[in-house]
Parts: structure tokens; sequence; C-alpha cells
């Protein structure tokens, strides 16, 4: 919107919907939930099988208070083929030792966890990403965008982002 992304989008002949905070699945408010803890819920939690159904056929804008952006007149229909997703700038504030391991995902206690968790580490961010990675290589018929999360103006914690974010362009 700010940044003419849809602009970009439909002169290359792309009809982009979104999701926003807010975004409803069934009585489940899932868009409030974009942490790194909470992508485990919306991609391998007990719930996953509704919210991806409706992730993948949602057409509407849900711009909140962002304002609508520019898209192609008509709705092609069908499931939405790219889907891109990204946690806002808390999940930068990574703790923890950037070398540490990453838990086996059935007992990384980040899942359904928010940015503010004792537990939001750089290995239990790691542990939740390598699980989504079981569930999005199923899916070839997708095409994922992970944004990693911006900067935070605190350095406290900017090292470990830097190593998480290296670590998920990379590896």
């Amino acid at each position: 919107v700010g940044g003419d992304l849809g602009q970009a989008l439909l002169d290359n002949n792309y009809y982009a919907s979104a999701t926003n905070y807010g975004w409803d699945v069934g009585g489940d408010v899932v868009g409030d939930r974009t942490d790194i803890g909470h992508w485990w819920e919306w991609f391998r939690g007990p719930n996953s099988a509704a919210i991806l159904a409706a992730l993948y056929s949602e057409s509407g804008q849900n711009f909140g208070d962002y304002g609508a952006w520019p898209r192609l007149a008509t709705d092609p229909g069908g499931e939405n083929q790219i889907i891109m997703f990204k946690s806002c700038f808390p999940n930068s504030a990574l703790q923890g030792d950037p070398g540490a391991a990453p838990p086996p995902i059935g007992s990384n206690p980040l899942r359904g966890q928010d940015a503010y968790s004792e537990f939001h580490t750089v290995a239990n961010a790691k542990g939740i990403y390598m699980d989504l990675l079981e569930y999005l290589s199923t899916r070839q018929d997708k095409l994922f965008i992970v944004i990693t999360a911006p900067p935070l103006i605190d350095g406290t914690w900017s090292s470990n982002a830097r190593v998480f974010n290296d670590w998920l362009v990379n590896d």
C-alpha cells in the first residue's frame, strides 16, 4: 500500500489479497496471532486445516487501517498460489544463545507463543521454521515467501536477529 506493492502486483497481473489483524476463521481471530510461535498454529497446529483452507481461499483486501490498494478488477477465482507471511518488529527480539540447537518440535515451548514469551529464542524460532518447512514442502503447488522481521531500535538482541534472519534466508 504505502510502498506501492499493490500497484506493482497489479502492473504484473497479480490479484493481491490479504489477511490482517482481526482476521477471523470460524470464530478464531488468528489475524491477531502472527508472531513466530503463532505460525506453528497456522501451519501445523490442531486447527491448521481450517486456517489454511481459509487462507488459501481468501480473496478480500482486509486492509484494516492501511487503506485499499489497487488490484485487478475481477477476482480470478481459485486458491491463492503465493502466500507471503511475516511477523512484526517485536519478533526481532530473539533471546538466547544463537548457536544453541533447535529443540524437537514436540518439546518446543515457543509453539503458540508470542514474541514476548520467555521462550522467544533463536533456537526455538529455528525449530518452529524447521517444522513449518515439513508442511510447506508438501505444497509444491504454492510458493511460500517468509519475510524476515524488521530490526528493533533497541540493539540488545540485534545480533541474534541477524543470525536468525541470515539462517532463515541461507539455511
